[in-house]
């Protein structure tokens, strides 16, 4: 894999939606700047409400615009993102590998993801400060065993020391990007299936006005790593 950084000319093939959850002080937001400007502060602040970032991607030849959106995990702000998951393709649940309870949440979290998200979602477990390894209070095992029940893929990460954050958000894009493809040949292959055709809907997610362009990195990667 190789990166190139600067801005992309070309039209944006997709927009894919991807969602963090999880709750609060597991990082997600350090994940999410670590992945969207290569940045990590040390003084990080608990996100109010919602915010969002883009980094555009090639996969495939094909330019994706990854729209990756964060909130605040506390229960006083759970109201503030009932529109949250709405037209979401990927999320990361997060827990703090140093702090059990954060794990033992996780159930709560993807139970209210498929209540409120479309089933085919790509789902990746995340489990984040890999670098505070010595305060580990969650096996990698039990984490693996959860991810492996519940279907999800399974990455451990430090935003701190940028391990596998890179990883981790291209692996869902990039599963993304090959259920979308695969529908789209299944409804160009039928082009009279309403049905079929219906499975695209919701790949073009924009915000109008809120697309931080001057932030977004660009990434080229291969279809497959």
């Amino acid at each position: 894999m190789s990166n190139l950084y600067g801005d992309f000319s070309q039209k944006i093939d997709y927009v894919f939606k991807v969602v963090l959850i999880g709750d609060s002080a597991v990082g997600k937001s350090q994940l999410l700047a670590r992945f969207s400007r290569n940045e990590f502060s040390l003084e990080s602040k608990a996100t109010i409400g919602v915010e969002f970032q883009t980094r555009t991607l090639v996969i495939d030849h094909k330019t994706v615009k990854a729209q990756i959106w964060d909130t605040a995990g506390q229960e006083r702000y759970r109201a503030v993102t009932s529109a949250y998951y709405r037209g979401a393709v990927g999320a990361l649940l997060v827990y703090d590998m140093t702090k059990r309870q954060t794990f033992d949440h996780a159930a709560k979290w993807l139970e209210e993801l498929r209540g409120h998200a479309d089933k085919n979602l790509v789902i990746m477990l995340i489990g984040n400060k890999s670098d505070l390894g010595t305060l580990r209070a969650v096996p990698t095992e039990d984490a693996k065993e959860f991810a492996q029940k519940e279907k999800l893929f399974f990455m451990e990460t430090s935003a701190l020391e940028a391990t596998n954050v890179e990883t981790a958000f291209l692996s869902v894009l990039t599963e993304i990007y090959r259920i979308i493809s695969k529908k789209s040949l299944i409804a160009n292959d039928e082009p009279d299936s309403g049905g079929n055709s219906a499975l695209l809907k919701g790949t073009k997610i924009v915000v109008p006005g809120q697309e931080p362009e001057a932030n977004a990195r660009s990434f080229t990667c291969c279809a497959s790593y």
